[in-house]
């Protein structure tokens, strides 16, 4: 069968394929199937690569050790201040715990040179035995010690590592839920605010019981080479001989380790992508529609074998490494030890400072590995807290304007003049010259084609945003001269996709008002009344208290008209000077939607509010024609105002119709060519 991709035609499979659109241009042939989609590897697309989190994974095992070590001090300084911060006395407590645990560790290494020495000592061995209980009693004291010191170090972690993250993470969200909206817009802001959430916050949490982890490796290397010094100056050389291979080894195969995540995390997040999907409420329904299980379980285990392949890679080469770390360094010990016997039989070293020698060298290879891998997770994890403290340094910098001075309650008169605004990185202006008065009583509409300007003014109206050029004045005071918050608190503004807050449906209701726990009962009745959300409520098994999700045990899901109704109540409960509706009811059926306006814009028991301002935005201009006012926006312009009436009987220059008339006249045209027909039947 031919393979012409023409309108409706089909391919060698009987699939139609997508005909060509002319507006765009041809439509390009599909490409091969990708090689990359064989079980037996390929490479990830490109699509991941340069996400966020592939950053600094792997980073530390690309940057030298000097490098590393350099860092190090700056970066332990930082954290204890972090941890300072958040609980001084919890900082100081694990800092003199730790230091005084390691010197515990050192005092019972020489106790234990001593006990060594008083038994290897000439005489009868119960003569011998009693010379060395002292030295025994002391060391067995320096370990309790050493026990309980290391006690409140791990209680005074405990108490800390908690706390430095709730005190950042709170920052963080406080900081980042005020900063200005057209920050959020920007997607490099989302993307660093990803970033600080996903992987600092983590990171920062890590980061304490690493420091103390490696603090601990640290000051214990330095107390077994501090003991060795005192035993006699030659044994460092040997302990430095006896380590280096160990210490190789564990770098090499630290690396290892952080280079093969930096390789397959990617792959990682690309399968809980697909396992998300298969598991997710959401999706189920159209997973099973469609019956696509078998192809996202074929995805899923072609990602499966790709990290079931580097991990077996992975784990041959650590095998790989650790065999040469043990046979070099098994050679390395053993020449230490053979140099440790010869000083002995020499006499240049008593037989007890040997033994002594022997355990601090034992210990030492140990606590090294600790140390190379503390580095390196402290080393790159700082690298992502850097990423957050710069987040937490530009939220700083991008919070509301704030002045001092808050706006009065209520407002008789807002008056826009000559108001310009572009959007962050725009070609062009969203409003250009836009100049309006609105006063307390009257409904206002916004209406034109998506993308004229009507969203934005309500935006700045609504305090959100800031002109780029002329003023808005609340009652003659400028909004550039009070804090930009108090000008929100004034708004109630209700969108077209209103966020589904999986709470109770009484704290749907109330969150606007910022209370979620709190609520005044005879305000929330009117509200949902008003809206027609009284009904939706009614209905719930456990009507206010039903939380509305339901990923909760007993949760209810709404329908978008429903959701709709409560967002417009939510609106209506803020009892705000200004009501901004921003075409909240597309998706109720139409008695619903005129049920609502007649509430809103009318008054609930069929008087108008006299102390608020309602701006209505809307497509369907059947819904406006009772307001007070019409703006009709084009290109960031207002091309018209007035009533409904003096809109319909405007005419331009030539002598054509007005903008509004157009669209009003089309979209009744719609309904009436769709009554025809049952008409003809009449």
């Amino acid at each position: 069968m031919s393979d012409t991709h023409t309108d409706g035609s089909q391919n060698h499979h009987g699939a139609k394929v997508p005909g060509p659109r002319p507006s765009h241009g041809p439509l390009l042939p599909l490409p091969p199937q990708r090689a990359a989609a064989a079980p037996d590897g390929g490479e990830v697309g490109d699509e991941l690569k340069n996400a966020y989190w592939m950053q600094w994974e792997g980073e530390a095992a690309r940057t030298s050790v000097w490098r590393i070590l350099g860092r190090l001090p700056a970066i332990s300084r930082r954290i204890l201040a972090l941890a300072y911060r958040a609980d001084a006395r919890a900082t100081v407590m694990v800092v003199v715990f730790q230091v005084a645990s390691s010197l515990m560790s050192a005092f019972g290494l020489l106790a234990s040179v001593s006990a060594l020495s008083a038994l290897f000592a000439q005489g009868a061995t119960s003569e011998r035995i009693h010379h060395a209980l002292p030295s025994l009693a002391l060391v067995a004291g320096l370990m309790a010690a050493q026990g309980l010191l290391d006690f409140g170090v791990a209680r005074g972690q405990a108490a800390l590592t908690p706390k430095v993250r709730r005190a950042v993470e709170q920052e963080l969200l406080r900081l980042s839920c005020h900063v200005r909206l057209e920050a959020v817009d920007d997607a490099a802001f989302a993307d660093e605010a990803n970033k600080a959430n996903d992987r600092g916050l983590y990171y920062m949490r890590q980061s304490v019981p690493q420091m103390v982890q490696l603090a601990h490796a640290v000051l214990g290397l330095a107390g077994a080479a501090g003991v060795l010094a005192i035993l006699h100056p030659l044994l460092l050389p040997l302990l430095v001989l006896s380590v280096i291979p160990q210490g190789y080894a564990a770098v090499r195969s630290a690396r290892a380790q952080f280079l093969s995540h930096s390789r397959y995390s990617t792959l990682q997040r690309r399968i809980r992508l697909f396992t998300w999907l298969l598991l997710d409420r959401d999706s189920a329904p159209e997973v099973r529609a469609s019956t696509a299980q078998q192809a996202l379980l074929e995805e899923h285990e072609r990602f499966a074998r790709r990290i079931e392949t580097e991990d077996a890679r992975l784990g041959r080469q650590e095998a790989n490494v650790a065999l040469w770390g043990r046979a070099v360094g098994g050679l390395a010990v053993g020449a230490t030890y053979a140099a440790l016997g010869w000083m002995t039989a020499t006499g240049w070293m008593p037989l007890a400072a040997g033994g002594g020698a022997f355990l601090a060298i034992r210990s030492s290879r140990g606590t090294l590995v600790s140390v190379v891998l503390a580095m390196h997770q402290i080393y790159e994890h700082a690298l992502w807290i850097d990423d957050l403290e710069r987040h937490l340094e530009r939220c700083r910098a991008l919070q509301p304007h704030r002045t001092g001075r808050c706006l009065a309650d209520g407002v008789k008169t807002i008056t826009v003049t000559d108001v310009h605004y572009t959007y962050p990185e725009a070609d062009r202006a969203a409003l250009r010259g836009v100049s309006m008065t609105l006063t307390a009583g009257s409904t206002v509409a916004f209406v034109g084609a998506n993308g004229s300007g009507k969203s934005t003014m309500a935006k700045l109206l609504a305090g959100l945003y800031a002109p780029t050029q002329g003023s808005i004045c609340w009652d003659g005071v400028e909004v550039r001269e009070v804090d930009a918050e108090s000008i929100q608190a004034q708004v109630a503004m209700v969108l077209q996709d209103p966020v589904a807050w999986p709470l109770s449906a009484l704290a749907n209701v109330t969150i606007g008002a910022g209370t979620i726990t709190e609520a005044d009962p005879q305000r929330a009745l009117a509200a949902v009344t008003e809206s027609g959300a009284d009904k939706v409520i009614a209905g719930l098994p456990q009507q206010w208290a039903t939380p509305l999700s339901k990923r909760f045990k007993n949760g209810q899901e709404l329908s978008g008209g429903n959701w709709a109704k409560v967002a417009v109540a939510r609106g209506l409960y803020q009892d705000a000077a200004v009501l901004l509706l921003d075409e909240p009811t597309s998706s109720m059926d139409a008695r619903a939607e005129h049920a609502v306006y007649e509430a809103v814009l009318h008054g609930g028991h069929g008087e108008r509010r006299r102390d608020r301002i309602t701006v209505l935005i809307s497509h369907r201009l059947s819904s406006v024609t009772s307001c007070d006012m019409i703006y009709v926006f084009r290109d960031g312009r207002i091309i018209e105002s007035g009533t409904h009436q003096d809109l319909m009987n405007h005419t331009t220059d030539d002598g054509q119709p007005g903008e509004y008339r157009e669209m009003f006249t089309l979209q009744a045209s719609a309904y009436q060519a769709a009554a025809s027909p049952e008409e003809a039947d009449g």
